[in-house]
């Protein structure tokens, strides 16, 4: 066991610290300038929806101090930094993205590691500091290592994680991403990630890392451009989307694996939509030959744009109300940073519609049944498993990018893409 610390007790933050606790073994000291981690360690307030955090809760020993420098004080010297590095509200994916692209806010996670510094200065206490803050390359160097001094080795060890489930995605990764100045520096990490399972390490320049972790989101959002243009296809050629994608999928030595390869919303979470958008700011930035990356922020919007014309042709056709069922991005979820079905309501509201927008997760009432009375023309977005078993009434139309709510008698169900 060792002593670790963590700075960054937010929602990812802190269910990673409960997961080195109780399942590596570790004794935890945490700091984070709200005081919503200790409400929720106390009780006082609902943890965030992720599976098992719970069960970690219960019977945590996890400390949190005030002040950066009670957890240098408290540490072996390994302290992780998981403080949000965030974009402008427009630019998080619930709404069309301005022209102008633009970088992550990195003020807290310079602040957090400036604390960090000069608390082990203080101290006379070596540290490394492992950041998980998500940055574009050539942060650390530009920004982060200027506010370091001699007691502090920087580690860069982004996580790859959903949230909802980030207890299973830390305990069992594809593989532990490390960037380094040099391979001996990231011993002690390594041996805080082997305590929890023996997934491989990847260790290489910071530089690289960061490069990777952006990377790795921005082909999930390209798989997701690509199996919705499919999908847009097979709408308007007669095919179906999912035996094209479940063809795809086999292709694993070559092409393709099935992840994120089914057509439906575009993508969505505090990562994908706002990473894209942030990269895109760097193509301009670095003058690419070529802008693929923004292409594919603008590919998003533009097919959410394609589903917010087809509700209102039906609606005109119709004579019927518009009406988004979900709000978050992940289905049996209240989590709505970058929802695509917030983008597609801005959208429609942007044309002057006037709609309706439920979710059982986000307003509320996750336990009760939808009840509808009056007919309208109903646009499924987020996939919640409720919405299958919804009784719609006769006269309605219902759009259905998931392909997943069955047939019932005089409504009209789109499944967008699909035969059948």
């Amino acid at each position: 066991m060792s002593a670790v610390g963590w700075v960054g007790l937010g929602k990812l933050g802190l269910t990673c610290a409960l997961v080195l606790e109780k399942h590596g073994g570790h004794k935890i000291t945490g700091h984070d300038p709200s005081p919503r981690p200790a409400d929720i360690l106390a009780g006082r307030v609902a943890p965030p929806h992720e599976e098992g955090i719970q069960e970690l809760i219960d019977g945590s020993h996890l400390e949190i101090t005030p002040t950066p420098a009670g957890v240098v004080r408290a540490t072996d010297g390994v302290i992780f930094v998981a403080v949000q590095t965030p974009h402008a509200p427009e630019y998080g994916g619930e709404v069309p993205a301005p022209h102008a692209a633009r970088d992550f806010e990195y003020g807290y996670l310079v602040q957090a590691v400036r604390d960090l510094a000069t608390a082990a200065r203080d101290q006379s206490k070596f540290i490394t500091v492992v950041i998980v803050s998500t940055c574009l390359p050539g942060t650390v160097n530009r920004l982060v290592r200027p506010v370091i001094n001699e007691m502090v080795k920087i580690i860069y060890n982004p996580a790859f994680i959903a949230m909802g489930t980030t207890v299973e995605d830390f305990l069992h990764p594809e593989f532990v991403l490390l960037g380094a100045d040099c391979h001996d520096d990231v011993r002690q990490v390594a041996e805080i990630y082997d305590s929890l399972h023996a997934r491989p390490l990847q260790i290489m320049s910071i530089e690289s890392a960061e490069l990777t972790k952006i990377a790795y989101n921005v082909f999930i959002s390209s798989k997701i451009v690509i199996a919705n243009t499919l999908m847009e296809i097979a709408q308007k050629t007669g095919a179906d989307c999912d035996q094209v994608a479940g063809a795809l999928a086999l292709a694993t030595d070559r092409v393709i694996s099935p992840k994120y390869l089914k057509g439906g919303m575009g993508d969505g979470g505090h990562c994908h939509p706002r990473d894209l958008i942030a990269m895109c700011w760097l193509t301009e930035r670095l003058s690419l030959s070529s802008d693929v990356l923004c292409y594919l922020s603008q590919a998003r919007e533009d097919q959410s744009g394609w589903i917010a014309d087809m509700a209102e042709q039906w609606a005109d056709q119709t004579g019927l109300k518009i009406h988004i069922l979900g709000k978050s991005y992940k289905p049996e979820s209240d989590l709505t940073g970058g929802s695509p079905a917030l983008l597609l309501a801005h959208q429609l509201r942007q044309h002057g519609r006037e709609i309706d927008h439920w979710d059982p997760y986000v307003d509320g009432h996750p336990d009760k049944t939808l009840i509808i009375t009056s007919p309208g023309v109903y646009v499924i977005g987020t996939r919640h498993a409720t919405f299958a078993q919804t009784l719609f009434p006769p006269g309605s139309v219902v759009i259905d990018p998931h392909g997943y709510i069955p047939d019932q008698t005089g409504v009209i169900v789109v499944r967008i893409g699909r035969k059948s």
